[in-house]
C-alpha cells in the first residue's frame, strides 16, 4: 500500500540515490566535455610522457596476474575435485584463506622477508658466499604479479570448483565409465565445461588488479592507479587525474562486460546440465602420490596466507614494545565506526531497491539496481577523483565551498565513496537471499491480506535475517580493507587500520605495521569461514 500510494516520491528517491552513487563516474567522463586547446595539449603531454608507460605496465601486470590466477585457481580446483587424498577436506576450505589477506599486507610481509637485508637473502649469502643480491628484487612488477596472484586466485578457485561440482560431475563420470583416461577427461571434458567460470574468475581478479593501489604504490610500480594518485596529490593536476581515470575506466568496463558475458554463459550452461548436487567420485590416492597432491595444494595457501601471517606474527613478537597500543584502540574504533555506518546504509539501500523490484516488478527499478551494482568494479582512486574534481571546478561558488568542507573534513565524503564501491556487495548478497524465497510465498501472503511493506516486515525480514547480517559483514570487511579512498578522503586525525598499516610500512616500520595488518586479516577471516561452510555444504 505504501509503495502504491507514494510511488512517484519513492521512485524519485530511488532515482536520486542512483544518481548520487553514479555521479563520480559521470564526473570522470565529464572531464572530456570542455574540450579545448589546453585539453589537447594536456592529452598530448600525457601520451608523450606517462600514458604509454602506465598502459604497458598495467597490461603486463594484468597478464602476469591472469597466468598466476589461472594456474593456482584452476589447478587447485581440479586437485581437490578429481583426487581424494589425506587432508583434502581441510584443503578444500583452506584454499579460500588468502581472501582474508589484503594484497598490500602480503606485500609488506614479503618485503621484509625477501628483500636484500631480509632473512632469506641473508641466509643464502651466508651459504653461498655471494655478496650481491641472490634473488630478484621483490619490489618490482614481478613481485607485484606474485603478490596479487597468491591473494586473488580464490576468485577463480571458487567459481571453477562450483562449476566442476554443478556442471561437470555427470560428464566426468560418464567419460570415466567410457574408459577415458584422467588427462583426456581433464582436457576434453573439464576444461571446456568450466571455461566460462574461469573467465569470470579471471575478470574479477583483473578488476582487482587494476583497482590495486597498495601493492603498486609500495613496490613502486607505475600503474594507472598510482599515476592518478600522483597526478592529483603530487602534481596537483585535477584535469590529468580525471582523464587518466577515464582511461582506466575503459579497461574496467571492458573487464566488466567480459565478466557479465562469462556469467551469462555459466547460467546458460547450468540450465543444460543435470545438476545432481553431488561431486564426481574422486580418484583415491595413497602413498607418495597422495602426499605429493597435498603438498601441491598447500603451495597457494602457504604463499597467500600462511607465510605472510607467520612473518607478521614474528615481526610483532620480536618487537612487541614498538606497538602503540594507545593509538591502536583509536584506529580500530575509527575503522569499525566507518565500516559499521557504511554497512548499515549499504544494506538499507540494497533492501530498498530489491524490495521495490520484487514487489512492484518495474523495469526501471531493475535498471537502477544494475547501475548502482556497477560501483564495485570502479577503483577507489577513480571514485575519489569523481568526488573531489567537481568541488575543485566550482570552488569559487559559496555553497560549493560549504559542501567541500562537509565532504573532506567530515566522514560524509568517505562514507559516500564506500557506498559507491560496496553497495554492490550488499546487493549481490541480499539478491542471492531473495532468489531463494519463492514468489509463491508472496502470493500466499497477499491472499491472506498482507502485502507491501507489512509483507516485507512480517514475511521477508524474518527469513532474511541471516542474509542481511552476512551482507553487512561483507561490506564491513571490504570497507576495512579499502585503502586509496580512505587514504585521501579520511577526516583529519581519524586514521584507520588500513591507512596506518600503509603509512608505517611505507616508512619501513614493518614491526609496527604488523598489528593493524594482522587485525585486518583476523576480521577478514569471518566471511571466509562462512563461505567455507557453504562450500562444504555444496560438496556434500
Amino acid at each position: 500500500m505504501f509503495l502504491k500510494r507514494f510511488a512517484p516520491i519513492w521512485f524519485a528517491l530511488l532515482f536520486s540515490v542512483t544518481l548520487l552513487l553514479a555521479l563520480p563516474t559521470l564526473t570522470v567522463w565529464g572531464a572530456w566535455l570542455g574540450w579545448d586547446s589546453s585539453q589537447s595539449t594536456l592529452l598530448a603531454h600525457l601520451w608523450g610522457t606517462v600514458l604509454p608507460r602506465y598502459t604497458l605496465t598495467s597490461l603486463w601486470l594484468g597478464l602476469g596476474v591472469a597466468v598466476g590466477v589461472s594456474a593456482l585457481g584452476f589447478g587447485s580446483a581440479l586437485l581437490v575435485t578429481l583426487f581424494d587424498f589425506p587432508g583434502r577436506a581441510t584443503l578444500t576450505w583452506a584454499l579460500l584463506l588468502p581472501v582474508a589477506m589484503p594484497a598490500y599486507v602480503v606485500a609488506y610481509a614479503y618485503t621484509d622477508f625477501f628483500q636484500f637485508s631480509g632473512p632469506v637473502q641473508t641466509t643464502l649469502r651466508a651459504w653461498t658466499g655471494w655478496q650481491g643480491a641472490v634473488l630478484p628484487d621483490i619490489r618490482s612488477v614481478g613481485g607485484a604479479m606474485l603478490v596479487l596472484s597468491v591473494t586473488l586466485y580464490p576468485y577463480a578457485y571458487l567459481l571453477v570448483r562450483a562449476a566442476l561440482i554443478e556442471r561437470a560431475s555427470g560428464p566426468l563420470e560418464a567419460a570415466k565409465l567410457l574408459g577415458a583416461g584422467l588427462g583426456r577427461r581433464v582436457w576434453s571434458v573439464a576444461i571446456p565445461m568450466v571455461r566460462p567460470a574461469l573467465a569470470a574468475g579471471l575478470a574479477l581478479a583483473l578488476m582487482e588488479t587494476l583497482a590495486d593501489f597498495g601493492v603498486a604504490s609500495y613496490f613502486g610500480v607505475q600503474t594507472f592507479t598510482t599515476g592518478i594518485y600522483k597526478a592529483w596529490l603530487v602534481m596537483d593536476d585535477a584535469s590529468a587525474a580525471a582523464q587518466l581515470s577515464s582511461v582506466l575506466l575503459l579497461f574496467v568496463l571492458a573487464l566488466l562486460a567480459w565478466e557479465h558475458k562469462a556469467q551469462r554463459r555459466i547460467k546458460f550452461g547450468s540450465t543444460r546440465v543435470d545438476r545432481g548436487g553431488r561431486e564426481a567420485q574422486p580418484l583415491a590416492l595413497r602413498g607418495a602420490p597422495a602426499w605429493f597432491c597435498l603438498g601441491l595444494g598447500l603451495i597457494p595457501v602457504t604463499l597467500g596466507f600462511g607465510l605472510p601471517t607467520l612473518i607478521l606474527g614474528h615481526l610483532w613478537l620480536t618487537s612487541a614494545e614498538a606497538t602503540p597500543w594507545g593509538e591502536y584502540a583509536g584506529w580500530s574504533l575509527n575503522t569499525l565506526k566507518l565500516g559499521g555506518i557504511t554497512a548499515v546504509l549499504a544494506v538499507a539501500i540494497a533492501m530498498a531497491f530489491l524490495v521495490t523490484e520484487r514487489v512492484r516488478r518495474h523495469p526501471l527499478v531493475g535498471l537502477l539496481t544494475r547501475l548502482i551494482g556497477v560501483g564495485y568494479a570502479i577503483p577507489g582512486v577513480v571514485v575519489v577523483i569523481g568526488i573531489l574534481v567537481p568541488l575543485r571546478w566550482f570552488q569559487e561558488v559559496e555553497w560549493v565551498g560549504a559542501l567541500s568542507y562537509w565532504v573532506t573534513a567530515t566522514g560524509l565524503g568517505i562514507v559516500w565513496a564506500y557506498l559507491i564501491r560496496f553497495c554492490a556487495v550488499a546487493l549481490q548478497s541480499i539478491g542471492s537471499g531473495y532468489s531463494r524465497l519463492p514468489l509463491s510465498m508472496d502470493e500466499a501472503s497477499r491472499m491472506l491480506g498482507v502485502s507491501g511493506l507489512p509483507m516485507v516486515r512480517r514475511v521477508h525480514m524474518p527469513l532474511m535475517r541471516n542474509t542481511l547480517f552476512i551482507a553487512g559483514l561483507l561490506v564491513l570487511v571490504d570497507v576495512m580493507k579499502e585503502l586509496p579512498a580512505t587514504l585521501v578522503l579520511r577526516p583529519f586525525d581519524s586514521d584507520t587500520l588500513a591507512v596506518v598499516a600503509y603509512q608505517l610500512a611505507r616508512d619501513e616500520r614493518l614491526a609496527e605495521a604488523a598489528v593493524p595488518s594482522l587485525t585486518l586479516v583476523l576480521i577478514g577471516l569471518i566471511p571466509v569461514i562462512w563461505v567455507s561452510r557453504s562450500l562444504r555444504q555444496v560438496g556434500r
